[in-house]
């Protein structure tokens, strides 16, 4: 299709003159017969073609439509290129052709499709974090690596149930049920339980927002929520990590001193009550010893650490069945492992044989061992215990089963000091009891004093293990679904497993061999062993080498974590533990961690060291509630989780939660852990910071601001804190109201209140004589800000032109690290009807300036037509054109505007273009890879551009624009000429009055130089008609410029199909393509844009600002 133009008349009043000639030529008007002409011919031509013959002067407009190739005379053009190819100029001017409009900047803003490959194959390793974070080059070329293949099952779900299942189900939950009965058990699993699944859905929402590398929580936490509270919890994190390899080896000793070999101990108790002492001398041996041979495993080979995992997590979960098959198999035969009583009192039975005081051999009644334990001697009348000879000996049996009565016996609690006897109410007893002289007679007595909290305190390690899949999201085929769904199973599952324990034990077990802590009344059995099916053994191998595989893991972990924090640089003191073997391995950092890890070896006692590490592991998950809940009330634009249930309340819930853990398990550790956080976090604050304190409330708000605004300025916002601090700049009406509200109605949806807004105006004038009006103006804008609901700041700047304020407040709007980093303005819609170029060339030098101060800049069309904050869009989508990357910005806008209800229906639909060269199926895939990385859901489309020969219709509209340019600056400078005369007339008839007054002698040149208005229109007029039709020949034998073609053939093409695809889109957004950087052809680019944008209701043009503004990582 070919176009054909008519020359439109509009009036040209009111248009601002200038007193200079602008002459320069068009410098992309080729091949004109004009350019040729002399100066004179220039003159004459703007003289006869454009000059106006009185006041109501018209300026000639060119306009096109879609027709049949055919200019005003109907005869075909013959010398286009398009139509004849014989002309010599096609060549390979038109080499790619179909992106000409963006080939300007191809260098900073390249096309999509180049770099979809790139964006969309990334490894989610941890150099590539470091790479992201740092965006440093040195050091050794990263390796290889495998591309990750664990799934949901062995990368998440498996190795959560290794850590969460162990030490503390085996050894201590039996206790736990029989000291604190069924219920209070049951609400100390469901508190515990709670919080690790309200933590994990936070930590579910953290880890599928982004990548997360190695460093696990510590990662998530200071990349949410900055490097103070990162390096603070990351710490407390390694140091639970530290201990909990501490109560994992005191764990591994007990059961090899109490249940394997019991003879292996070294130290030996002669008296009962040296008997604590003894145990505790031993686990201190013992787990120096086990500690120094597991750093050494850890030290030579991590690999055989990490392959022996399946072994370990098999025990645990075979271990776990035989539990679960003895149960089932006490309803028909329970086992035999009676417990022995002394009236109402249970015995050790380690040293007799027989629960009888006397017994009958050969018709003789001889005494027993426990007889001995309780007299002074053999004989029949030796001198016993008291309550020895007045109550009698029985037997109870410790497992009566499932089909019995005890579970009502064990509903309650029986907490009791320490020494207190373990006794069995139901049953009679006679006489008292002497407390000094009960602790030497074998009596099953409480070691320590019992109380809720501290079994709280003792039973929460055995639900930590949960950050197990996020510390291992390196190695999985997909960590944003497998770390949710794996996670969250993992605690169901061991939920459901602790809570059907506390009720199975209750129902099980005999209450006072479920308050028998080590199994001395059942011969030293470990007694959760005594109900496994088929023999207690099972249980005791298992929870040994699930405890040997903890406490490996824990030595693992615990220094790479350490190694992650001093080389983040955070805390310099531990940046010596960052340096390591050759191959990464952190030596210096296990060398710490095995160190801190004697400290709970030297304390000894696994119910000790249990609330120690619950501090540092529920001040860890504390804050990972605080990051989940902090940006989701922020909504900063980097927080788009792929899990989808989270909420801030459940992580708020989840941060009490783990505060009243705290307390509850212990006060003075809870003061302990949160001081040691708060040093932490204020070394990192303050390092180097000078600390200036104002008096009183408003100086101390003032300081923080102050305080705040320079810690801004210190660097740039990192990618992911990145969200548009807006610059909006309004237009003013003659009575100083807002031209476009609904520019401020959509500023209201893109910030949703959040960030900074600042709206502009300028006036033209000077500040004394404009005071009133700038004042009028600001409160005029501050009404408009209120009605739409745009919270921000208003600033309004007098200037001598419209050019110089805009500059002014694109350079000085905002105050530090509070400055914008986007600019928001109308298109002029006006710009072809106004006969002031100033209009759009201040257009152009504003985007010109806002890519020099590295702004992003939207510019939206028709802006009077986008919805108003009551408005709510039905179904519908906001289509995005991506067609070169210059940031990303495309991509977050539309998030940003769907979190508000205004939007919030519409769907994301992406564009990119495909040239001849380019695979579109392999670009859809990558694309649609990228965007799951970046967790936006969206419709993804490939639309092919073919390398078409350029129509005679983009060669004709391309034509007509250059007519219209060169028709425009000729009118310019025939405006020009008539003020120069005007001006002319007026200082020769002054000079002439001048020269009669003074009576002065006229002369032959005085003669020549007097002109009157009559004679000079007189002498204009003389060539005027043939002037004009050598104008008009001149200007219609013009050829168009070959760039302008390729520039006009990517508009019309891009044109054609963003309103096949978008047309009925509620908003398109588009890449906004840069000014020329020869500004003479600057009225060009305004014709480009508005062919791109035709046809279109609500487009948003957008440039980026020359940086990221989205990643991939969390």
């Amino acid at each position: 299709m070919g176009e054909r133009f008519v020359v439109v008349p509009v009036d040209g009043r009111g248009g601002e003159r200038s007193d200079t000639v602008v002459a320069d030529p068009a410098p992309d008007t080729g091949g004109s017969s004009s350019s040729a002409g002399t100066g004179e011919e220039k003159e004459a031509l703007e003289d006869s073609v454009f000059e106006a013959q009185d006041s109501d002067a018209v300026v000639p407009i060119l306009e096109y439509d879609r027709e049949p190739n055919k200019y005003g005379d109907g005869v075909l053009k013959e010398n286009s290129p398009f139509i004849n190819n014989t002309d010599h100029d096609k060549g390979n001017s038109y080499d790619g052709t179909n992106m000409a409009l963006f080939e300007e900047e191809m260098d900073s803003n390249p096309m999509v499709s180049s770099l979809l490959n790139k964006l969309a194959n990334y490894t989610n390793l941890t150099q590539g974090a470091q790479e992201h974070e740092d965006a440093e080059d040195e050091g050794p070329k990263k390796k290889a690596v495998k591309s990750p293949q664990m799934g949901t099952f062995m990368g998440v779900y498996l190795p959560c149930l290794q850590n969460i299942l162990g030490v503390i189900l085996f050894l201590r939950l039996t206790w736990i049920v029989g000291t604190a009965g069924i219920l209070e058990s049951l609400a100390i699993v469901g508190l515990c339980c709670s919080c690790t699944m309200l933590t994990a859905i936070s930590m579910s929402a953290i880890a599928t927002n982004g990548v997360v590398p190695a460093g696990g929580s510590y990662y998530m936490i200071s990349r949410s929520l900055g490097p103070e509270f990162g390096g603070a919890v990351g710490l407390c994190f390694y140091l639970g990590t530290t201990f909990a390899g501490s109560m994992y080896i005191l764990g591994t000793i007990e059961i090899l001193l109490t249940y394997i070999v019991p003879k292996a101990a070294i130290f030996v108790a002669e008296r009962k009550e040296d008997e604590v002492n003894a145990l505790l001398n031993n686990m201190r041996v013992y787990g120096t010893c086990c500690l120094a041979l597991m750093a050494v495993v850890v030290f030579v080979g991590v690999k055989y650490v990490n392959k022996l995992a399946l072994v370990f997590l098999a025990c645990v979960i075979l271990s776990i069945f035989a539990i679960y098959a003895g149960v089932i198999k006490t309803i028909f035969e329970p086992p035999d492992f009676p417990v022995c009583m002394l009236g109402n009192r249970t015995l050790k039975n380690n040293n007799f044989d027989k629960c009888l005081k006397t017994d009958f051999i050969d018709n003789l009644t001889v005494t027993t061992k426990l007889w001995r334990l309780f007299c002074d001697g053999s004989e029949l009348n030796a001198t016993c215990n008291e309550y020895f000879l007045n109550n009698n000996v029985t037997e109870v049996q410790g497992i009566p089963g499932l089909t019995s009565s005890v579970i009502s016996e064990n509903m309650w609690s029986k907490y009791g000091p320490l020494d207190m006897l373990v006794e069995d109410k139901k049953l009679t007893s006679f006489g008292g009891s002497d407390p000094t002289k009960d602790i030497y007679l074998p009596y099953v007595i409480n070691d320590i004093t019992t109380f809720f909290t501290l079994l709280v305190g003792i039973y929460f390690p055995s639900v930590t293990g949960i950050m197990a899949g996020s510390n291992r999201s390196g190695d999985l085929r997909d960590a944003q679904k497998s770390i949710p769904v794996g996670t969250i199973l993992a605690i169901a599952t061991t939920s459901f497993i602790y809570v059907t324990s506390v009720v199975l034990f209750g129902a099980c077990i005999e209450g006072v061999l479920l308050r028998d802590k080590y199994g001395d009344s059942v011969k030293g059995n470990l007694v959760i062993g005594t109900l496994s099916w088929p023999s207690p053994w099972v249980i005791v191998i298992g929870s040994f080498f699930s405890c040997c595989g903890a406490g490996l893991q824990s030595l693992t972990g615990a220094p790479r974590l350490l190694q992650a924090i001093a080389r983040d640089g955070i805390v310099p003191f531990l940046q010596v533990f960052g340096h390591g073997k050759a191959n990464g391995e952190p030596t210096w950092a296990l060398l710490l961690t095995a160190g801190i890890c004697e400290i709970g070896i030297l304390i000894a006692s696994l119910d000790a060291v249990a609330p120690i590490l619950s501090m540092f592991f529920l001040m860890c998950y504390l804050f990972v509630n605080l990051a989940c809940a902090v940006q989701t009330l922020l909504r900063t634009p980097n927080w788009r989780p792929r899990f989808k249930y989270y909420h801030w309340a459940l992580s708020f819930l989840g941060m009490s939660l783990c505060l009243a853990l705290m307390f509850i398990c212990s006060w003075y550790y809870a003061m302990v852990a949160m001081a040691i956080a708060g040093c932490i976090y204020k070394y990192i604050e303050y390092r180097g910071a000078e600390k200036e304190w104002g008096d009183g409330i408003r100086g101390l708000s003032l300081n923080a601001a102050r305080y705040a605004l320079i810690r801004l300025e210190d660097a740039a916002p990192h990618t992911k804190n990145w969200r548009p601090q807006l610059l909006v700049l309004l237009n003013l009406d003659s009575d100083h109201g807002v031209k476009h509200p609904r520019l401020l109605s959509f500023t209201t949806q893109l910030k949703a209140g959040k960030g900074l807004t600042i709206v502009g105006n300028v006036l033209e004038g000077t500040y004394l004589t404009k005071e009133t009006e700038a004042k009028k103006a600001e409160q005029n804008i501050k009404s408009s800000m209120s009605a739409e609901r745009t919270k921000g700041f208003c600033h309004v700047v007098v200037s001598s032109n419209l050019r110089d304020g805009i500059s002014h407040l694109i350079q000085s709007a905002g105050l530090g690290g509070m400055k914008h980093n986007s600019v928001l303005m109308a298109w002029p819609g006006t710009w072809k009807q106004s006969n002031d170029p100033q209009s759009w060339r201040s257009f152009i030098e504003t985007i010109r300036e806002t890519t020099a101060a590295h702004l992003a800049l939207l510019v939206a069309k028709n802006i009077d037509s986008f919805p108003t904050n009551q408005d709510r869009l039905g179904e519908g989508t906001i289509d995005v054109w991506w067609v070169v990357h210059d940031g990303g910005l495309l991509m977050l806008l539309p998030f940003l505007l769907r979190q508000h209800k205004v939007w919030r229906k519409c769907k994301m639909r992406i564009f990119t273009v495909a040239q001849m060269d380019d695979n579109s199926i392999q670009m859809k895939k990558d694309l649609q890879m990228f965007l799951y990385h970046l967790r936006l859901d969206a419709e993804v489309e490939v639309v092919e551009m073919h390398d078409n020969d350029i129509s005679a219709f983009t060669y004709e509209k391309t034509l007509v624009m250059e007519q219209r340019s060169q028709m425009l600056k000729q009118m310019q400078l025939s405006r020009t000429e008539r003020e120069r005369e005007a001006q002319l007339i007026h200082d020769r008839n002054t000079a002439s009055h001048a020269a009669i007054n003074d009576k002065a002698d006229t002369g032959p040149e005085r003669v020549h130089m007097t002109w009157t208005k009559d004679k000079l229109l007189t002498e204009r007029n003389r060539n005027r008609e043939c002037n004009t039709n050598v104008a008009v020949r001149d200007l219609f034998n013009m050829k168009p410029n070959q760039s302008n073609v390729r520039r006009m053939h990517t508009a019309v093409k891009l044109n054609e199909m963003v309103v096949n695809k978008s047309q009925g889109a509620h908003l398109v957004l588009l890449n906004m393509p840069g000014p020329p950087s020869n500004r003479g052809g600057d009225e060009n680019y305004m014709e480009f844009l508005e062919v791109l944008l035709e046809g279109l209701n609500r487009v948003l043009l957008v440039r980026g600002g020359g940086r990221e503004v989205i990643t991939i990582y969390s």
